[in-house]
């Protein structure tokens, strides 16, 4: 064994793949104990706890970012205003660029455990009731049998329904047990920057015991929603876009099992043009929260609505069963309002010590389901790029990188979830919803019944609405398709600037095409031994807190170079060969049809496996892959300025 810059490299395991190199950051290790990891108590102008990491958010931004930092041995505090986690379901689809994050940390299995897949999510549909009549449906969520192979090649995941309420209690369990001090009934009150040392005091207010106390800290993250008293604060510039009105939330106990079986789906759009409608209940999404007991009924007002208007208990129960459309016992559990927003942060940091993410700077409808999943993947993002800073392994630089990543995705999935919104409108119409009133509203909707020429108008018209939700439902592109430009990736030695390839440049809301493109991310393909053995995805060979470099026949020197590299470094670095009789092998040829570079080429990931950097062919010595390699390394953790070379 020895030793480099305090990190300990040693052989890999039995079967010799890999190359010798640090240990992973976030490599399994024993908890502290709750002593050890207690923050620490000052005595500086009267400050009553420091740590070097707060995060104000316990929802799926703050207590994912608590999970990616601890699963880097990184300890804090956490504070949230509510009185625990999410009383309401609120977010619900979980796509497989979060459940990756997630899995990186070793939680698919606490994932699977809770959320409901398969059938449960087979559909979307449109209906005059839960128990009445269908107007049409469509396949989502990977289940179109058109579509399946596209989901199934994109990612070891699956896509998972998982209600907000079931997804933070195993973030918040992790993030404790990782180091992190979770404190609810906590609020932000305000905070200061010392502009000598930056450290940050943040004043915050105990809700149960009243009293008002002061953190200080190294790093501050916003993670604490729409009204997020962070970027208030900082004054963070808002790009804002009129919002398209209320929604009102209705939390129901129902059991509509008996009706599922020949309506399976974990969406429901139900329209009654025929009907008279209170203002507050023009039509509804039914959505699943459990199967089959336990339904959301998201309640859209008529436009020139009232958005103050309070609806009694009873006239939403009464509305609720006429969604049902039969005798089924129901139980409203609870009501709340929210509003359909189109607003995404300019930047999403100032200095390099303070940063926000989640819906602090991005705020949309939940069309496409890109909440949450954006929320994780901002703290994924952000995570590794914190933990290699202050750990020492790259320049404050990197942290700049962040915010120029991810403001564009978030500014984006905002744009894309808006869209899918308005591109319902059409179905409204074409079923006779937007009629002004009820009589005009039967007519439209008696048209599309008829053998005549406006009724097979209408009829086309819904089935190109209902047709174009695909977007919504099979937007695989804008969950999967993500690309990141800028400092943390290296394009320098590629021939032409990105285009996204095959069905992706005509379409890159549905369609995600595996490529290694620097600043993609990494194509999922399943890998094996010689003498088989369980598959192993290249997502999971990748990540883990570590760089790592994919070769192949003939690119020995590159792995020789991540050996000096992460040596010289002190970096977590690893290199694996895949063909024929290497470390793993290729044996759907999948690997070769995606990697981009010839069998002596590399292929460097990001520990957030994003490719970093890719070249086409071993150069011609040892010492020349071992340079250039150094220098990608360097330039993508921020290193503004070569060293000089060593004598």
């Amino acid at each position: 064994m020895s030793m480099h810059n305090g990190a300990v490299y040693g052989v890999k395991g039995a079967d010799g793949s890999g190359v010798h190199s640090t240990t992973p950051l976030n490599a399994s290790q024993p908890y502290p104990t709750t002593s050890e990891r207690t923050p620490k108590e000052s005595n500086h102008d009267h400050c009553g706890v420091e740590t070097d990491f707060l995060i104000v958010g316990c929802g799926p931004a703050g207590a994912s970012l608590a999970c990616f930092l601890g699963s880097y041995g990184l300890e804090g505090i956490m504070i949230g205003a509510a009185r625990g986690t999410a009383d309401t379901p609120r977010a619900h689809i979980m796509n497989m660029a979060a459940l990756e994050c997630l899995r990186d940390i070793g939680l698919q299995r606490d994932i699977d455990q809770v959320s409901s897949k398969g059938n449960c999510m087979i559909h979307t549909r449109w209906c005059h009731s839960m128990a009445g009549e269908e107007y049409a449906r469509i396949y989502s969520w990977g289940n179109d049998p058109k579509r399946k192979g596209d989901y199934e090649t994109a990612s070891p995941c699956k896509p998972a329904d998982l209600p907000q309420t079931l997804l933070e209690p195993v973030l918040i369990r992790r993030a404790t047990q990782a180091g992190f001090q979770v404190r609810f009934s906590t609020a932000l009150l305000s905070f200061t920057e010392d502009t000598g040392t930056k450290l940050i005091t943040a004043t915050v207010h105990d809700r149960l015991s009243k009293l008002e106390y002061k953190i200080r800290t190294k790093y501050l993250f916003g993670a604490d929603g729409a009204q997020s008293q962070v970027v208030k604060e900082l004054n963070l510039p808002l790009i804002r876009k009129p919002g398209q009105g209320l929604a009102i939330n209705v939390l129901v106990k129902a059991d509509l099992s008996h009706l599922v079986d020949s309506r399976k789906g974990n969406l429901h759009w139900v329209m009654q043009p025929d009907c008279e409608h209170p203002e507050f209940g023009w039509m509804s999404i039914v959505r699943m929260v459990k199967p089959w007991n336990e339904w959301m009924f998201i309640l859209f007002p008529n436009r020139d609505c009232d958005p103050k208007i309070q609806a009694t208990h009873d006239e939403y129960l009464q509305r609720v069963r006429e969604f049902i459309g039969d005798d089924t016992p129901a139980e409203i559990l609870n009501v709340s309002k929210w509003f359909v927003n189109e607003i995404v942060a300019e930047t999403y940091s100032s200095g390099n010590n303070i940063f926000c993410l989640g819906d602090a700077v991005h705020r949309h409808p939940p069309m496409n389901g890109l909440g949450s999943n954006t929320c994780i993947q901002d703290a994924f993002n952000l995570a590794w790029k914190v933990a290699y800073v202050h750990r020492g392994l790259a320049p404050s630089s990197l942290l700049e990188t962040y915010s120029m990543e991810r403001q564009p995705v978030g500014e984006s999935i905002v744009t894309q979830a808006n869209q899918a919104f308005r591109d319902h409108l059409r179905a409204w119409d074409a079923l006779g919803m937007l009629g002004a009133d009820v009589s005009e509203r039967r007519r439209m909707h008696g048209e599309l019944s008829e053998a005549s020429p406006q009724g097979k108008k209408r009829r086309d018209a819904l089935r190109e609405a209902i047709q174009g939700t695909a977007h919504e439902f099979h937007g695989l592109g804008i969950e999967m398709g993500q690309h990141y430009c800028g400092a943390a990736i290296y394009a320098a030695d590629e021939q032409e600037p990105f285009v996204p390839p095959g069905r992706a440049a005509e379409d890159p809301v549905l369609y995600h095409e595996p490529n290694t493109y620097p600043g993609s991310r990494l194509p999922h393909v399943w890998l094996n031994r010689a003498v088989p053995t369980t598959p192993t995805s290249t997502i999971d060979i990748a990540g883990h807190g570590n760089f790592v470099l994919f070769t192949g026949i003939g690119g020995e020197a590159w792995k020789a170079a991540a050996n000096t590299v992460s040596a010289d470094m002190g970096l977590p670095l690893e290199a694996h060969s895949i063909g024929f009789r290497q470390d793993w092998e290729d044996l759907y040829f999948d690997w070769e049809r995606v990697r981009g570079v010839g069998e002596s080429g590399a292929v460097l990931v990001r520990p957030d496996r994003f490719v970093a950097w890719r070249i086409g062919e071993v150069l011609s010595t040892p010492d020349a892959c071992t340079a250039r390699l150094d220098l990608v390394m360097r330039s993508v953790l921020g290193y503004r300025k070569q060293p000089q070379a060593k004598q």
